[in-house]
């Protein structure tokens, strides 16, 4: 099928009908932006209303990765200087799990660096989600490299709801980006998280030297996994890492990609990630025009938003992130 209209396209995509890859969605990046936008925004708010899901991540473990994924600080191989630490007291965990939670934060993550929590660490982290579970309502996420059915089984049984595993960018482009584990290894992680009663947050990262293309058939292969949380990060180059003098993106072409991701995937959560402040006036023009959700506060090694400034940003807009009553005090 080729897109002729966006329009038409938009009302297709309301009435149930999806794009695929064999379709040709030239029209997506030849449209001025304006107008892609405005299918985007109508499509989101058939679907999401004025609801925009916030969650906050925290960073459990750090440094000492054996993985070399290029744009990334943790990895051992790039000499970023970023701070190193084994896995977080559970006091510590809890008592910024509680502070993102009176805040009005929706979901709450840890995620740690490494191919995988192991042993003692992920044991440690069992106990920290119980114990949240006990004690909070905040919706509760984790992010742990490539885990075994086992570990999944034991994370939902703690309390765990949503597992966090980035694609990355394209199964073409994913050897440029990352050679310890395959493509393969993520789309596997990612099922059996789902066989296992996890929801799954996937996506990846944009400016790494990508095509459009590869944008594309991130989205489509996102699709296809039937994934609800599809957070968009641009690379925020980081000195030391192999990606640390590639240029950054234009905010054009971030707000483009929020566009296609949305009209790709109709339903799910478009989450603004790592490089916010690349976009007009940190993302306010994009939570009109299709994304959805965010992660909020600190992350990780790149700067972010206060929780505060976002609530504050999304009332001005006319949205809301709809709390649960008993989380703010």
């Amino acid at each position: 099928m080729k897109i002729t209209s966006l329009s038409i396209l938009t009302k297709e995509i309301i009435a149930g009908a999806r794009l695929k890859p064999e379709d040709d969605v030239s029209l997506l990046l030849e449209a001025p932006l304006e107008e892609l936008q405005a299918a985007a925004g109508e499509v989101q708010r058939v679907f999401c209303g004025t609801h925009v899901d916030l969650c906050t991540i925290l960073n459990g473990r750090s440094g000492r990765c054996s993985e070399d994924c290029k744009y990334c600080a943790q990895a051992a191989c790039h000499p970023t200087g970023i701070e190193e630490y084994p896995f977080l007291a559970a006091e510590k965990i809890i008592e910024n799990a509680k502070a993102n939670q009176r805040a009005g934060v929706n979901r709450f993550a840890i995620v740690t660096s490494g191919r995988a929590l192991q042993g003692r660490e992920f044991d440690l982290a069992i106990a920290a989600y119980e114990k949240m579970r006990s004690i909070l309502t905040i919706d509760l996420c984790a992010s742990h490299g490539i885990l075994s059915r086992e570990q999944f089984h034991r994370l939902r049984e703690a309390g765990v709801t949503s597992y966090h595993h980035n694609i990355e960018t394209s199964r073409r482009f994913f050897p440029h980006i990352c050679t310890t584990h395959t493509y393969e290894d993520r789309i596997r992680t990612i099922k059996i998280a789902q066989e296992e009663g996890l929801q799954v947050c996937s996506g990846g990262i944009i400016g790494m030297g990508e095509t459009w293309q590869d944008r594309l058939d991130m989205a489509f292969e996102l699709q296809g996994l039937g994934i609800g949380s599809i957070p968009i990060n641009t690379l925020m180059p980081i000195p030391g890492t192999p990606l640390a003098k590639q240029a950054p993106l234009a905010g054009e072409e971030i707000l483009r990609t929020i566009a296609i991701f949305r009209l790709i995937n109709p339903t799910a959560n478009i989450r603004l990630a790592a490089g916010r402040k690349l976009l007009p006036e940190n993302g306010a023009t994009a939570f009109l025009h299709g994304a959805s959700a965010s992660i909020t506060g600190n992350m990780l090694t790149t700067s972010g938003t206060t929780i505060k400034e976002d609530r504050e940003m999304l009332q001005r807009l006319g949205l809301s992130n709809d709390v649960k009553a008993e989380q703010v005090s």
